[in-house]
């Protein structure tokens, strides 16, 4: 049970992190909005997934009549804890910390008791017009329970008589899919007012219920658990057990009950019950819930309330050539996103689906675009005659309906489109085009750290590879040979696939460098890496750590691994970066006696990446691109900014740093490809 306290608590270690950025004086102001939002879709995500399995695992063990894990219960103990602590903070900062500091660039969030008499006529219309149509008011008289959908958001109010006296109890849906979160308000040139939703309905609250008293008016939401738990389903196939499962998610057991940490026990006593939550499942919070709405808060286009705007960059010398298959043959070629265009990914991928020396497209999506440009370029492909293989993986976690879409999509223009395994997920990010050069087949070859989705390119920071090196098409093709079937037991020599050869591979890199210390060298790492949780590779990082490897991790989210300790990780440091964009390439440093061999992967070192999924880790071969991800690294490893210590305290400070010069690797990173763009 041990290494699930680590997880959680270290995953919630990770969101509180989120949620200081939204306090960083470096961060403009609407982005640190953002970060209460990322924060807010964070925990939801969390208590729908993470907490809602626990959950199930108790409830499972009741009905059974087992007696319930005591450690389960004692997790979820201490999350509860952990989370209401944080709901507090966030509460502080978003009333007592970036409410004033809006007012000061003139932007207002007012409550219904702060608008003048225009504001009212205007909301008044507002009201009739766009809320009322879409407002379902439930008594909460009868005995059955009332169903609340998942995230839904809504009012409880509690009413008395005019004549009667009587107490009766109501729920009016906050309709935030049918209408705007935000409404902008009449005003002077020079203010921006803004009014949520949640208090147009309290404004007008009287007018929905003439026969009684409103007496008290609070918001709650209800998070569902999320999990499709497919081996409770009896289908044929993956892609039939998803679609019967799916329809679950929305009716799921309650995760989490938020409700206004201002509501009376016994009001909240009342509307637990008739909802059928149960005490375990309430969490208190603010007036407000669903922050995740504030990624489209309202306000002009002041600059200073933003992050600099970057102009996404093309490759310097890629788009030179008058094809991508001249460029990749003339060398391999490195891609950054978001500071890189993706378009260069999508137009290879639609050059490839058009080009007569194509014959044949090989590709593994996990999520795609909701127009995904991939996904009609391979259409296009396999109606110009082309044999083109899809593995779609269906059992990417909020993704599965829009994966079966475009799979269906796909299938019904001819591409042979493979569902996911039972047992293993596919989270590879590959992709491998058969052309015919002179009466030969030629292999290009993508590899990537990030989806194949050009919506999600402009925040997440990854990398890909373009190349047509033979040793690593020749094992790619040993990939694609296992997910279609053709070879259950696949042999590479330069590629590290999971659940292959992967883990064994890494710890002999990290053996490697113990033996190099051993024989008076220098044995030395660097890690970079969105979660660290596979206790066999934390283990084996502390062994190098005892034997005078070292070791410097860059990790984003969970690290479990503990860093700084006498006679067990000494040598060992871990910093984390969250800054504007999402940090989600992985990359792997080992010195090798001064021969350093680096891979980039679609792996973190978590269990299930090693064990549970197909992976893909490829060898950096080509010098000036290893000096592009070295550059990265260098920048990260010296960023004094945003760069935060983890430590065996979970404070995580901020480095402190006596240079003079400011380093921010994201932003400094970006100006370095700028810089090279330019000087072509």
């Amino acid at each position: 049970m041990k290494k699930y306290f680590d997880r959680e608590l270290s995953w919630l270690s990770f969101n509180y992190r989120v949620l200081q950025e939204a306090i960083n004086p470096d961060v403009p102001l609407i982005e640190r909005l953002r970060f209460l939002a990322i924060y807010s879709s964070n925990l939801d995500e969390f208590y729908r997934v993470r907490v809602a399995s626990y959950m199930h695992v108790l409830k499972l063990q009741k009905k059974e009549g087992i007696e319930q894990d005591l450690g389960v219960k004692k997790l979820l103990k201490k999350i509860k804890k952990t989370v209401n602590k944080q709901q507090i903070e966030f509460g502080r900062i978003f009333n007592e910390e970036l409410i004033p500091l809006l007012e000061k660039e003139d932007v207002f969030l007012i409550n219904q008791d702060q608008i003048d008499k225009k504001q009212h006529s205007f909301l008044e219309e507002y009201f009739e017009k766009e809320i009322r149509p879409h407002l379902n008011i439930r008594d909460l008289k009868e005995k059955k329970k009332t169903f609340l959908k998942n995230k839904g958001l809504y009012l409880t109010i509690e009413s008395v008589g005019k004549e009667s006296g009587e107490k009766e109890n109501y729920l009016v849906n906050i309709p935030t899919d049918k209408t705007s979160r935000f409404i902008v308000l009449p005003s002077s040139k020079n203010k921006e007012v803004v009014i949520q939703l949640p208090d147009v309905l309290r404004l007008f609250i009287d007018q929905l219920f003439p026969d009684v008293e409103i007496s008290q008016c609070y918001a709650i939401k209800l998070t569902r658990d999320a999990e499709l738990y497919l081996e409770e389903e009896i289908a044929e196939t993956i892609e039939e057990r998803i679609s019967m499962s799916l329809h679950k998610r929305k009716v799921g057991d309650p995760s989490r009950f938020l409700y206004d940490e201002k509501m009376p026990k016994e009001m909240l006593k009342v509307f637990r019950k008739k909802l059928g939550v149960k005490k375990d499942e309430v969490i208190p919070g603010g007036r407000y819930h669903n922050f995740n709405d504030f990624f489209g808060f309202p306000v002009s286009d002041n600059p200073k309330l933003f992050y600099e705007k970057f102009k996404t960059l093309d490759h310097p010398t890629l788009k030179k050539y008058p094809s991508y298959f001249d460029a990749i043959t003339a060398k391999d070629f490195m891609l950054h996103f978001p500071y890189q265009n993706y378009d260069h990914v999508l137009e290879f991928i639609e050059e490839a689906s058009v080009d007569e020396k194509v014959e044949e497209i090989n590709i593994t999506l996990y999520r795609v675009a909701k127009d995904s440009r991939v996904c009609k370029a391979l259409i296009i492909a396999v109606k110009k005659g082309k044999k083109v293989t899809v593995f779609n993986e269906v059992k990417a976690r909020f993704d599965e309906e829009l994966n079966m879409y475009w799979g269906d999509k796909m299938r019904a223009a001819g591409v042979e489109v493979l569902y996911s395994f039972d047992e293993l997920k596919v989270h590879s990010k590959i992709c491998l085009i058969k052309r015919r050069e002179n009466k030969k087949i030629v292999n290009y070859a993508y590899f990537g750290t990030g989806n194949f989705n050009e919506d999600t390119a402009t925040i997440y920071c990854d990398h890909a590879l373009l190349t047509k090196n033979e040793a690593l098409t020749k094992d790619l093709e040993n990939v694609f040979n296992f997910l279609t079937g053709k070879n259950k037991t696949p042999k590479f020599s330069q590629l590290l696939v999971a659940p292959f050869n992967m883990r064994e591979q890494f710890e002999a890199l990290i053996d490697n460098e113990i033996k190099l210390v051993q024989e008076g060298k220098v044995g030395k790492m660097t890690l970079e890496m969105n979660s660290l949780e596979d206790k066999k590779m934390i283990k084996k990082l502390y062994e190098a750590s005892n034997a005078g490897v070292k070791i410097t991790i860059i990790v984003r989210g969970i690290c479990c691994l503990i860093p700084g300790v006498e006679e067990m990780s000494k040598n060992i440091k871990v910093i984390s970066i969250i800054d504007r964009y999402l940090e989600h390439g992985r990359i792997y440093i080992f010195n090798n006696d001064g021969d350093e061999k680096l891979y980039l992967a679609s792996a973190d070192w978590m269990k299930r990446n090693l064990s549970h999924r197909v992976e893909v880790g490829f060898p950096i071969l080509d010098k000036s691109a290893k000096a592009e991800i070295k550059k990265l690294i260098r920048l990260q490893l010296t960023d004094n900014v945003k760069a935060r210590r983890l430590n065996m305290t979970q404070s995580n400070p901020y480095k402190k740093s006596v240079a003079k010069k400011e380093v921010r690797a994201q932003f400094d990173y970006y100006h370095f490809l700028e810089g090279k763009l330019n000087a072509k």
